[in-house]
């Protein structure tokens, strides 16, 4: 796959879902009835609404931002571990097999994103090391000495 085509399709996948994430966050922190409707259904208390809200915003900031990459993957698994828990969460409740599924399609649609991050990241990688590799320098300087 080229350098392009794996760009492109990070952003595909990345962008909308970084928009969900920053809208549902919002959503969280501004306890809209609909949310806290579903907190009381599923068990948790009220305040649930505001660290899930305040994690949603900085895990999409973390996903569009292109320096911290130790922050993106603490975002990427915060998603992962949030979506896996609303889907057990659904299940536990007795919820209807849609609403158990829906957060699994998130996490797939997900699961794409960080795929193409590391394609972009490996592909980048692969274009700063040198064609004889890292030990060549390392040859050299045993060679030298």
């Amino acid at each position: 796959m080229k350098a392009k085509t794996a760009t492109i399709l990070y952003r595909v996948f990345t962008l909308p879902f970084a928009a969900f994430m920053l809208f549902g966050g919002y959503a969280e922190l501004s306890h809209s009835p609909e949310g806290e409707a579903i907190m009381r259904h599923l068990g948790y208390p009220l305040h649930v609404l505001d660290v899930l809200g305040v994690a949603k915003l900085l895990g999409a900031l973390a996903l569009l931002q292109p320096w911290l990459r130790t922050a993106k993957e603490w975002a990427y698994a915060g998603f992962t571990f949030n979506l896996l828990g609303a889907c057990v969460a659904r299940a536990a409740a007795g919820d209807s097999l849609m609403l158990i599924v829906s957060p699994l399609l998130f996490l797939t649609w997900m699961a794409f994103s960080y795929l193409f991050w590391k394609k972009r990241q490996a592909q980048r990688f692969a274009a700063e090391v040198p064609a004889e590799g890292y030990r060549a320098p390392l040859r050299a300087v045993v060679a030298a000495g």
